[in-house]
């Protein structure tokens, strides 16, 4: 990474592909993305699923890369007629589609001249002007052009590819999560809640109700980039909870 600032870096994900909006395919790539971004001091603040039609993806990739530092795509990019991400987003910035040498090269040699057919072959285009992202698990590039980056929507792939970036990113401010786990319905805990969110503002304190075995509760995530802001919050709401009797459970290291 690139030395991190207190300034905030920000992030957008867009997942591409009709076999995600049909669920057919579960997205497994926005949770790891999410953590590993914050991990690295950005932070993802919008996802947008979009279908495999040209207009939509250069929509989505024109509004998100005008707004924020960072767009992530994943999906799209391989060897079929259908996967069209890279056409797309050439259109989005207005270049055309180009054979990428060293790409071409690389994956000549992974799998022979003999075998490396037009399908394959496919997968060394890029937007012009854009640089290739490493891929060790199967050889076929990411691409990275301005502040896009193109990856695998095959989640062991788009995530080795995210290590081959991790020194290309700037990177800014953590946010602290720590989670507490109250027992009692959301009714009942709503307005000790609310007076602990006024008092604390520089935090963003989350209610998120469950219930198991007849038994109705919360899970209360409290986010912040001060650390110190983040416990004593949650130091609160813990004894908010044992003044009104309320049990409580699952208190998380902060992280």
């Amino acid at each position: 990474m690139t030395a991190a600032s207190n300034q905030d870096v920000s992030a957008s994900l867009v997942i591409i592909g009709d076999e995600i909006l049909s669920g057919r395919t579960k997205d497994a790539n926005l949770s790891y993305l999410a953590l590993w971004l914050n991990e690295a001091g950005i932070q993802l603040h919008e996802v947008r699923v979009v279908p495999d039609v040209e207009a939509e993806i250069v929509g989505a990739v024109n509004a998100l890369r005008a707004k924020y530092d960072y767009v992530f795509t994943t999906g799209g990019i391989g060897p079929t007629h259908d996967d069209i991400t890279v056409d797309s987003i050439a259109a989005a910035f207005g270049v055309p589609v180009i054979v990428h040498p060293e790409a071409y090269a690389q994956m000549e040699a992974y799998f022979g001249a003999e075998n490396f057919t037009p399908a394959r072959q496919r997968m060394a285009r890029v937007p012009e002007g854009a640089e290739l992202i490493p891929n060790p698990v199967s050889i076929a590039p990411g691409i990275r052009i301005e502040n896009v980056f193109i990856m695998a929507g095959v989640p062991k792939i788009m995530q080795a590819m995210l290590e081959g970036i991790r020194g290309v990113l700037r990177t800014g401010r953590k946010v602290w999560t720590q989670a507490l786990t109250i027992h009692a319905p959301e009714s009942k805990i709503a307005g000790g809640l609310g007076a602990i969110q006024e008092a604390h503002a520089e935090t963003s304190i989350g209610s998120y109700p469950f219930s198991r075995e007849g038994r109705y509760g919360a899970q209360i995530v409290v986010r912040s980039p001060e650390e110190g802001a983040v416990t004593a919050a949650i130091t609160e709401i813990a004894q908010f909870c044992a003044r009104e009797g309320f049990e409580t459970s699952g208190l998380s290291a902060l992280e």
